[in-house]
């Protein structure tokens, strides 16, 4: 039978990733919840939410590259693998509709999805509203991933889904992808998401008016046990890390637009 999996990756993300798992938890037969060394209140929502779910695990983590070992038992079988991060608060009732269409075996034929986000730079909780930037034009999503399509994903040390060596079954590829958010619009899409990854995220954080841009942690340098990985963990440790530039870039496509997020604040 078709499963669908989560993989959630969270570092001082105690602001929303309570609802960012909430919102996938129906969705989901199984969670698995990594934090990465979390030094706000992260970590024990995360145990909260772990003894509340039955289908969702959390453990800690010092290492990212755990996230893409822990889905080796899932290549080759019939699961869909999504990736969700602490920043994103997913439609829950059309991703019900969604759920259905993917069990039925809709999507068989691709290896991975893209979809709608609003990438948020505002939330208005007494107005239940949200303002940003819809992809597209921004980046559409792709984090649903059908991994009856592979045999195997050799993970290079960076966090889930993303790099490594895919060993695909015949018929797919990485061009073997179906954007929906391309043919449906923010209105009309069963799979759509408010990114707030320009908002304060963090107790920890500072309360910021400018969209808040997070350091790079250069998750695969720590992983790479190379000479050139100690020298970039060397240089890392020496210098402030560089701020996000390429999400501004990926992000803030498009007009600022205002929608109605009441379905994603529950």
């Amino acid at each position: 039978m078709t499963q669908i999996v989560g993989v959630v990756l969270v570092r001082n993300e105690d602001l929303f990733v309570e609802r960012a798992i909430r919102s996938v938890a129906a969705f989901c037969d199984r969670i698995h919840v990594l934090d990465h060394v979390s030094t706000d209140g992260t970590w024990e929502i995360l145990q909260r939410l772990a003894g509340e779910y039955d289908h969702v695990d959390a453990r800690r983590t010092t290492h990212a590259g755990e996230s893409q070992r822990i889905l080796d038992p899932y290549a080759g079988t019939d699961t869909w693998v999504f990736g969700v991060d602490g920043d994103e608060l997913y439609d829950a009732q059309r991703l019900q509709d969604f759920r259905s269409e993917l069990l039925a075996g809709a999507y068989r034929d691709v290896f991975k999805i893209g979809y709608n986000m609003l990438n948020c730079v505002a939330v208005d909780w007494e107005a239940r509203t949200a303002s940003g930037y819809l992809s597209p034009p921004s980046r559409l999503a792709r984090k649903l991933f059908n991994f009856a399509a592979i045999e195997s994903w050799e993970s290079d040390g960076a966090e889930r889904l993303h790099g490594g060596v895919v060993a695909f079954r015949p018929g797919y590829g990485h061009e073997s992808v179906d954007n929906i958010g391309d043919r449906l619009s923010w209105e009309e899409t069963p799979l759509r998401c408010l990114h707030v990854t320009f908002l304060r995220r963090s107790s920890g954080e500072r309360q910021q008016e400018q969209p808040v841009l997070r350091p790079i942690l250069m998750e695969s340098a720590m992983q790479d046990r190379s000479w050139r990985g100690g020298l970039k963990r060397f240089l890392r440790r020496r210098a402030p890390p560089a701020v996000s530039e390429w999400k501004p870039q990926k992000y803030m496509r498009g007009d600022l637009v205002t929608v109605d997020a009441a379905p994603f604040l529950n």
